[in-house]
């Protein structure tokens, strides 16, 4: 037993979820395939990562694993500051680059 769950529900829920994820892929891939998506739902499209993106960095930011949960100064302003960049130049890599750095400056300085 795994924490209380029996070794056939684990393995039930693994199927489960790996056929659900690959009927969802599936749906986009194997159904849409090569035709062309309507207009909508290519404008639609266009702003996934900016959502998805922010979305996997934002608790990262808040509640960070490395600090117990806590909120840390530092991991804020390297975020802000990476927002700045990436507002002002419109550069991904740059806003990356700038919120890495900041980051990892600060904490080699001692902060």
């Amino acid at each position: 037993m795994n924490g209380g769950v029996s070794d056939a529900t684990l393995w039930a829920a693994i199927l489960t979820l790996g056929i659900g994820t690959f009927l969802i892929r599936w749906s986009f891939i194997g159904i849409v395939g090569g035709r062309a998506l309507p207009d909508w739902a290519m404008r639609l499209l266009r702003y996934v990562p900016v959502a998805v993106i922010p979305a996997l960095v934002a608790p990262m930011v808040a509640w960070p694993k490395a600090t117990g949960g806590e909120a840390d100064p530092v991991r804020i302003a390297a975020a802000a500051a990476a927002i700045a960049v990436g507002a002002l130049t419109r550069n991904a890599i740059a806003a990356i680059v700038t919120g890495m750095a900041l980051l990892w400056g600060a904490h080699g300085l001692g902060f």
